[in-house]
């Protein structure tokens, strides 16, 4: 199973014991930037379910309220494909490293 995930890994192209320390430095960045991505859509998600709280309290006409809903599942929407993006690449990070042993 490892197998097949490492051929369809953006690393697989990397021979592991090849890697250098510049190498394994851009590992740890692609780390944070994994990090720092996960954190943007939980942001985007949590101002999209402020925003449509927001409109649906405030509303005064019925087609605030209906944009107001929507935003709610588009907020628990973004928040869902970040997390599983960010498990996905972090998957795929760290099996560059298990087989690398760093």
């Amino acid at each position: 199973m490892e197998e097949e995930n490492t051929k369809h890994s953006p690393y697989s192209r990397f021979n592991c014991n090849d890697l250098i320390l510049r190498d394994e430095l851009a590992v740890d960045r692609t780390l944070l930037a994994n990090e720092r991505t996960l954190l943007a859509y939980l942001r985007s998600g949590v101002a999209l379910l402020i925003a449509g709280l927001s409109i649906i309290n405030f509303s005064l006409k019925d087609w605030f309220w209906v944009v107001g809903i929507a935003c709610l599942p588009a907020g628990i929407l973004t928040s869902m494909v970040g997390i599983s993006r960010y498990r996905r690449m972090k998957k795929s990070i760290l099996l560059l490293r298990r087989q690398s042993g760093m």
